[in-house]
This record gives structure tokens, sequence and C-alpha cells, in this order.
């Protein structure tokens, strides 16, 4: 990554969204679609109907669930998680990763820049 110096491994479905070798993208992690950053009820995710959501601003979303936090030495942490079995490997500096934790269900958006 660019922004916070990371290392990302992520699997995405090919078949209904293409990414290329030295495309840009901008990427997020996010615990809520809602855009005034209220929990979801990731059980039944249903947006009311007309209401803007964050992913509204991405052309790929994914919703899964943490379930690796490793802590290495020098800050470094290694995040897994698993997207209905497409599997994300982050890897970067706790200062920016530490709001992770084990278990936590979260949303991944990405948008070509």
């Amino acid at each position: 990554g660019t922004t916070f110096e990371c290392d990302l491994l992520l699997d995405i479905n090919c078949q209904i969204y293409n990414l290329r070798e030295g495309d840009k993208i901008t990427l997020v992690l996010a615990s809520t679609l809602n855009l005034d950053g209220s929990a979801d009820d990731h059980e039944n995710y249903a947006p009311n109907a007309g209401e803007p959501t964050l992913a509204d601003n991405y052309e790929y979303v994914m919703h899964g669930r943490v379930f690796e936090v490793d802590y290495k030495k020098d800050d470094v942490i290694h995040i897994s998680a698993s997207f209905g079995g497409l599997l994300m490997r982050l890897t970067g500096d706790q200062r920016h990763l530490s709001a992770i934790q084990p278990d936590m269900r979260l949303y991944v958006l990405i948008k070509k820049d």
C-alpha cells in the first residue's frame, strides 16, 4: 500500500470484478456500512431502501470475519480474514491496524482509482 505501508494479499471474485497488475485501487476496511458509523447487524444486513451507505462509493464490497491476528516483532501485525472463502492476509504496523481484532466482522470495499 502507498498510504499505510501495508502488504495485502486478497482473493477476489474475478468473474465479477477484474483487477490487473499495476491497477491502482482504493481499499477500505470498515466495521460498518452506515455513513453515521453506527453498528451493523452483521447477521442480517439489509440497508433501508433509498438510504445511502458506504458501499455506494465503491465498486466491489465483501463482508467477512477476521480469523487470526498475529503480533510479530518490531510492532508488525498479520491479520487473516475470510470473506465466504475468499481470503485476505494483511501485514503492517500495529499503529495502523490495532482496531482490527480476532473474530471481528468487517467489510472490504474496493474501487479503481
